[in-house]
């Protein structure tokens, strides 16, 4: 008997829920995979070497309600070093595509959605990492705000890797894994350029970033410093980051489950 005779006679066990299949043993193998060396070292580097680079590059007349330059940089390379370490950790499901792997999911009783979940959450965990370390050297160099201020902006920035986990999922599902490899660095370096993380935007590149995916994680890690105003006093809503967050994780989401499907063979 071939394998494809096999696949094609093997019985698809019932799914019991949209999240059926989950369970700890799986959700401990996906962690493990996550934390090798050669990704860890990346995620802690790139955002920590930036973060350095930057912390010091304060407007000459800007001031912030709650804090120093210094906080405000520290947040945002806490949400672009989560976002990073992110979309690299979930675009890995490109090599188990490449595998074939993804048929074997489609005989399992693992949901597409359960599947997905897993990797997401997984990849948030990943996400910390740079998160914390970010936050460290804040304490180190001097960057200043209020401690409620401290744990919460830190917190939004490692939440939102969410959003950029289901883009990592996407790309993973979408391209090859010698050219996906390569993906990651490059788009979220360019998004965090266009979601006023490096430097801050007013005007109407202020206007273009605000459609843009990290604009909302951004705004919303950053607001309780910020109180939503920019150096150059315009404002930016909370509902409007929240907003932005909800309608791209939804269609990062939206575009992983279908390219999922047709992955796999199952609706």
């Amino acid at each position: 008997m071939t394998p494809a005779t096999v696949s094609a006679t093997a019985p698809v066990r019932p799914r019991s829920s949209s999240f059926g299949g989950v369970n700890a043993t799986f959700i401990g193998y996906e962690l493990r995979r996550r934390f090798n060396r050669q990704t860890t070292i990346f995620t802690l580097l790139l955002p920590a070497v930036l973060y350095l680079a930057l912390f010091r590059t304060a407007p000459a007349h800007g001031t912030l309600p709650h804090g120093n330059f210094a906080a405000w940089m520290m947040i945002g390379l806490a949400v672009y070093g989560a976002a990073m370490a992110a979309t690299s950790s979930a675009a890995t499901i490109s090599v188990e595509r490449s595998a074939g792997w993804m048929r074997t999911i489609a005989m399992s009783p693992l949901a597409p959605p359960g599947y997905l979940l897993v990797k997401v959450v997984c990849s948030v965990v990943m996400a910390a990492v740079p998160v914390a370390i970010v936050g460290v050297l804040g304490a180190l160099t001097g960057a200043h705000t209020d401690p409620k201020v401290w744990v919460t902006s830190l917190l939004f920035a490692w939440l939102g890797a969410a959003v950029f986990a289901a883009l990592g999922i996407a790309m993973g599902l979408i391209m090859k894994p010698e050219v996906v490899m390569h993906m990651p660095g490059l788009t979220m370096t360019a998004l965090a350029f266009l979601g006023n993380l490096f430097i801050p935007l007013s005007g109407t590149m202020l206007e273009i970033s605000r459609y843009t995916p990290m604009y909302g994680v951004s705004t919303l890690a950053r607001y309780w410093l910020t109180e939503g105003y920019t150096f150059s006093g315009e404002h930016s809503s909370l509902a409007g980051a929240v907003v932005n967050i909800v309608a791209w994780f939804a269609a990062f989401s939206f575009m992983a489950l279908r390219r999922f499907a047709k992955s796999t063979g199952r609706n």
